[in-house]
């Protein structure tokens, strides 16, 4: 599992995808946080980092597509998956390997964003006048909505050769699992808290108060168990 990590970690960052990848997600969430007035953390008067936290889980949905779409989808195209499979290792090694680097990835993309926390920080009246656990709680939040999609986005890649067809799914599977439960439990006025909880949206908005529930920890873990099952059962199930 190791050496797949470590091949798939050197395959991105050979590459200049995962650069341009990465920069247009910080570019796009910078142009959100300080200059579109409708989001713009300058025209709040108050130091306060919700823009950030609102807006990224819908720059995810396209991030993490664009990293874990070549994860599978590519190994199938090219026709390296069988000598990937002849090796001694199982599904799970393989699932987990890159899994786990394209969730490295994700958290290098987030690593940066510690700066506008910074720039918050100082920009408070007086300064440090920021609240520090609900920014823990909201990173917290941040980096399992960020597992979860790359479960996902495993998932969609290992259904397809296509790498666009693969984004294409990812990216409409993580708008559904993210705000779809939602818009279903607000159907005509069909108001029914226990279908929101089966979105992400409503589990991610707690932990982003601060407030861990093991109830939501239980939830982002359990989805993520279930879209690996489902790229091991995928794999498994196909005859290379």
């Amino acid at each position: 599992m190791l050496t797949i990590l470590q091949k798939e970690i050197t395959a991105y960052l050979s590459s200049l995808v995962a650069y341009i990848t990465i920069g247009l997600f910080l570019l796009v969430l910078g142009l959100f946080l300080w200059i579109f007035p409708d989001s713009s953390i300058l025209d709040y008067g108050y130091a306060d980092l919700g823009s950030l936290f609102n807006t990224t889980p819908y720059l995810f949905m396209f991030l993490i597509p664009a990293i874990t779409m070549r994860s599978l989808a590519e190994e199938r195209k090219e026709g390296t998956f069988e000598l990937l499979a002849t090796r001694p290792i199982t599904d799970w090694q393989i699932v987990l390997g890159k899994y786990l680097a394209c969730l490295l990835l994700v958290l290098l993309a987030l690593i940066p964003t510690l700066v506008y926390v910074y720039s918050i920080y100082q920009l408070g009246n007086p300064v440090g006048n920021l609240d520090t656990g609900a920014v823990i709680g909201s990173y917290s939040g941040l980096f399992l909505l960020g597992a979860i999609f790359v479960a996902i986005g495993i998932f969609a890649s290992s259904i397809t050769k296509n790498q666009i067809i693969a984004f294409a799914i990812a990216v409409f599977m993580c708008f559904f699992m993210f705000s779809g439960f939602d818009s279903l439990s607000g159907l005509l006025s069909f108001q029914n808290a226990e279908i929101q909880n089966f979105g992400i949206n409503e589990h991610y908005q707690a932990i982003s108060r601060g407030v861990l529930d093991t109830r939501d920890l239980v939830y982002f873990l359990s989805m993520i168990g279930l879209f690996l099952l489902l790229t091991k059962t995928v794999l498994g199930g196909r005859k290379w």
